[in-house]
């Protein structure tokens, strides 16, 4: 009996920790977490001093709760004046327009959003339909083009770029682009951050980007482990990069593609609060 009962309590701690290890890879994969960022700068007039963007990546037609409502109250939660998308909406090889669309209806109730292309918009195929409902729900999508928003006297720019997976490269987009000159502060919305070089080299005050998925899996002191396009121990897995006058800031993602799991590594929304100097 004494064997007996030993054996009962080793399966039943083994169930425990496999019950337990269940519940926290889906906390890892589910449970978002709203990183607070302030980006300062000269170049941001004192009209928009404050001025409070939040940043959405990756989504890969995932849902959080009934009608996105997870996404949707922490978004509104902030109180944002502007929400940029920087690509990957859907999945290409998962395709589903319903989740997606259900996320932008309830953002546009919040503030401006605008969108850029990822490369899974493009793998889809169904891009162009997508684009037009986008598009009737409010959502203002950027395709190698620029918005201007205004406050008072001042305004600041705001430029979006397609993915690559578009036809054309980064470098080709960055040169179509209608730049508007040097002066006030400029945003560039890319969903790749490996090109980063090259926005620096535009001379872009704010970068906002994806793509990465925070590297997957997040060890310490190493950062995230596997980036699509980067592959190991990537450069630009998620936070803030600084070169020259530019900042990026990488955003960890919403959902997930290849790699149906993340480790340490949360879902994420950035809100990034302009500071004039």
């Amino acid at each position: 009996m004494k064997d007996g009962g030993k054996i009962l309590r080793k399966w039943l701690s083994a169930f425990a920790a496999i019950i337990l290890l269940i519940l926290f890879l889906y906390w890892q994969n589910n449970s978002i977490v709203t990183t607070e960022m302030n980006i300062s700068s000269n170049e941001v007039p004192a009209e928009f001093d404050g001025y409070k963007i939040i940043q959405l990546s990756d989504l890969h037609s995932k849902f959080f709760r009934e009608n996105q409502q997870r996404i949707i109250e922490k978004v509104q939660h902030t109180q944002p004046d502007l929400i940029v998308f920087t690509g990957d909406l859907v999945d290409g090889k998962n395709y589903d327009e319903e989740s997606s669309l259900t996320l932008m209806e309830g953002l546009v109730k919040a503030a401006p959003v605008l969108f850029v292309t990822g490369n899974h918009e493009w793998w889809s195929g169904n891009f162009q339909e997508l684009e037009k409902k986008l598009a009737g729900l409010g959502v203002t999508v950027l395709r190698n083009d620029f918005t201007v928003i205004e406050k008072d006297d001042a305004k600041i720019i705001i430029y979006g770029i397609d993915d690559p997976a578009a036809g054309m490269s980064t470098e080709e987009s960055l040169d179509y682009v209608p730049l508007e000159g040097s002066s006030g502060f400029q945003i560039l919305l890319a969903h790749r951050p490996e090109h980063f070089q090259l926005y620096q080299e535009k001379q872009f005050d704010l970068i906002f980007s994806g793509h990465a998925h925070g590297g997957q899996f997040r060890l310490p002191f190493f950062g995230g482990m596997i980036a699509p396009d980067q592959g190991f121990l990537p450069k630009y897995d998620a936070g803030r990069f600084h070169s020259g006058g530019s900042v990026m800031i990488v955003n960890r993602g919403l959902g997930n593609s290849i790699i149906p799991q993340r480790l340490f590594n949360r879902p994420e929304i950035i809100e990034a609060t302009l500071l004039s100097k």
